[in-house]
């Protein structure tokens, strides 16, 4: 079920677009939905395809081609690293490996204390920074070298920032 405030939120994307392209919103919509929710189930999608006048299948294909949308419950701590070439060839596959290796989990894993789940992404846009780490598909961190990484990894550990 999409809240009263889900729907007020979306009705805001989907004012953006011409109105015979509602499935347009599918993106912001599947976004605010997880922010509601977090993360999406089945129901949520189909509610979401179902406002959009889209085909669910088509609401899927968004939520799981993007690793920006949480299928599952994840920690609070979502880290997603770019591991595409350019960031491969600037230390993202030390980088990545220097994670799992930390958190004792691998790509699409929580820590047992909930605290860091860990996904692989595509290109963020900041080849020139890379590695780049995602954090909660909001704040971008640049050249996130291992030993940066046990730096804002204690940060976090502590209750800091996300930077």
């Amino acid at each position: 079920m999409l809240s009263d405030s889900t729907r007020a939120k979306i009705d805001l994307e989907i004012a953006k677009y011409p109105s015979d392209q509602r499935q347009s919103a599918v993106m912001s919509a599947l976004a605010i939905a997880q922010e509601e929710s977090g993360h999406l189930t089945p129901e949520l999608m189909d509610r979401v395809a179902e406002y959009l006048s889209m085909p669910s299948i088509a609401v899927y294909e968004v939520a799981t081609f993007y690793a920006m949308y949480d299928l599952a419950p994840v920690g609070q701590h979502k880290l997603c690293i770019c591991t595409n070439l350019p960031c491969a060839l600037s230390g993202a596959t030390e980088a990545a490996q220097h994670l799992k290796q930390r958190l004792g989990i691998g790509y699409g894993e929580t820590t047992a204390d909930g605290q860091f789940t860990l996904k692989e992404g595509e290109c963020f846009g900041a080849c020139g920074d890379a590695p780049v780490m995602l954090v909660n598909n909001r704040k971008m961190l640049i050249g996130m070298t291992p030993d940066r990484i046990d730096e804002w990894l204690a940060r976090a550990r502590e209750g800091g920032s996300e930077s």
